[in-house]
Order: C-alpha cells, then structure tokens, then sequence
C-alpha cells in the first residue's frame, strides 16, 4: 500500500480516537472543580479513560508520523473537531445541528485541498540536537506566556495545549524517523534520549493543559486546539526538516483557500458547539425556583393556651408582611 494512504488511514483513526478523548475530558472537567489537584485526577477512573484514548490516538499518530511528512499528517487532526460534534451530540442527547454540518462540509473540503498540495514523500530529516533544544526552550516560553493569569484562561491554555502537541508530533517524528532508520547509526544516544524525554514532557504538558482549557466547555477550546496543533507542527516541518508542498503559485493558492476553507468550518463548529451546551452528555441545570421562607410569628397566648388577639401572621421574604 502506498506510503501516503497508510498515514493517511492511521490518521483518521487517530483523530477518532482523540475526538472520543476530549468528549470524555470535557465531561470530567464539567464534573471536577476548578480547584483539584493533579493527584486527586489521577484517582479518578474517567480520567484515566480519557489518558488511555490519548495514548491509543498518539500511538497512531506517531505511527502515521512514520509513513507521512507533518504538513500531511498534522492538518488531518482537525478531523478530531469533525468526530466530536457527533459524539459530542450523542452524548448530550440531542442531534447534530445544520450550523454543525456546515462546519464539517467546509473542514472536509479545506482537507482535501491541503491534502492535494502536501508533500506524500516518507519523512527522512531529523532535527539535531540544538535544534531541538532551541525547539524545546522557545515552546516552553510560550507556553509560560499563555499560561499566565489573565482574560480567557480557557483559550491560552488551549493554544498552549495545541502548540505543546504540535512540537511534541515534530519531535515524535524525529525520533521514529531515527530510530527507523537502517543507516548503521547508534540506535542510543543523547540526541535521542534528550528527545523523547521533551516528547514525554510536552505530550503530558499538553493533556495537562488540555484539561484545563476544558473547564469551560468543548467548543472553542477544541476549536483552539484543533488549529493550533498542525501550525505549530507544520512550522517546524518546514523551517527545519526542509517539507516542501508540491505545485508552484497554484499549489500555494489551493493550500491558502484550503486553509481558509478549514478555518472557517473550525470556527462554525465551535460555535455550534458552545452554542448546544458547555459539556457534552450533562445537561445545564435548571433554575431554581425561588423559594419563599415564611416566620410564623404567634400571638402571645393566655395561660389556659388559647391564643389572644390576632391570628398568627406571615412574613414573606422581601421584607412584605401579610396578614
């Protein structure tokens, strides 16, 4: 089977997988209040749900990685958004809107014009040991930018979500392409130690990160996500590991509307989902009904215990008194 259609394959599955993840994220941190630790997460079983589809989503993304070039493998993550709005509706019990259709007609289109224009040759340049460090520091100084306190914390911990896993899929890539390779080289070293112990860093950093951004629903924190990830990723299979997109001017001009195409779907299924509800599968509580306290104030009474004077008399909240 062609190199291509196998990335290509295992991406769609790997998106499914990650969709099915944040659907069971964003349920858990509608259920968990902002103040929980770390700790108290990690004895939580949906938590530990959530981790496993994260893990099988990465496991395939990193073996995609292996057969497609980051500017292929990463825009086909947006299809995550794509798999969560039915799964997301499913779980809330409700059905998939026309605003959430358009949105995934327009995400699939703007794929297939990004898919036409990227690069379908197996990944063969690595980042070296610099590299990847400059690519380590400048992500995490990013990140710690984003992740101060201030206005819409949800979509700065998102985009620092999105880029944390983007530069962990450019850094996966480099060390499967390493360690795959049949040239004689040692299959141990510092540059690939030092590797996988950023990936491990910064794919936790980014579930991590993800939780957080959650917290006030799944809409436009997944959206943030979704976009964030591919620019990060694609940045540096450009910059660095010399992908190219095929074509000329007409190549580049079907990518931009490609690009255009699949932002605008994002940003309507974002909305569309923040409009259908703040978590998946729970459904927003009901007002109260306000509730109206009442004192019985009684009437001194005589010594034989009948009442004297006047019936007993109400007071409704307000501040009102009726007889």
């Amino acid at each position: 089977m062609n190199a291509t259609l196998i990335a290509v394959a295992l991406s769609l599955v790997s998106a499914g997988a990650y969709a099915a993840a944040a659907v069971a994220q964003s349920r858990l941190a509608g259920r968990t209040e902002p103040s929980t630790g770390v700790l108290r997460l990690l004895g939580r079983g949906a938590w530990w749900s959530a981790v496993g589809l994260n893990a099988g989503g990465a496991l395939l993304h990193v073996a995609a990685l292996n057969y497609g070039p980051l500017t292929l493998v990463q825009p086909l993550g947006a299809l995550t958004l794509v798999a969560a709005v039915p799964l997301g509706a499913r779980a809330a019990g409700r059905r998939v809107g026309r605003v959430e259709w358009r949105g995934t007609v327009l995400t699939l289109l703007g794929l297939g014009a990004l898919l036409l224009t990227a690069g379908g040759s197996a990944p063969h340049e690595t980042l070296t040991l610099p590299e990847a460090l400059g690519v380590g520091a400048a992500t995490m100084a990013v990140v710690a930018g984003l992740s101060r306190p201030g206005a819409r914390p949800g979509l700065r911990h998102a985009a620092a979500s999105g880029i944390t896993s983007g530069v962990a899929s450019a850094l996966t890539q480099t060390l499967t392409v390493a360690v795959t390779d049949h040239s004689g080289g040692p299959l141990f070293s510092w540059r690939l130690l030092t590797v996988a112990l950023l990936v491990s860093a910064f794919a936790m950093g980014g579930l991590l990160l993800s939780q957080r951004a959650y917290r006030g629903g799944l809409g436009a924190p997944l959206a943030v996500v979704t976009l964030a990830n591919p620019v990060a990723a694609a940045a540096i299979g450009l910059a660095l590991l010399g992908e190219r997109l095929r074509g000329g001017p007409l190549s580049l001009a079907l990518a931009l509307l490609g690009t255009a195409a699949a932002v605008r779907g994002v940003v309507l299924l974002s909305r569309a989902q923040a409009r259908a509800g703040t978590t998946p599968g729970e459904a927003a509580p009901a007002p109260a009904d306000p509730v109206r306290s009442r004192v019985v104030i009684g009437s001194p009474r005589r010594t034989d215990g009948t009442p004297l004077g006047a019936e007993p008399l109400t007071v409704r909240a307000g501040g009102r008194t009726h007889p």
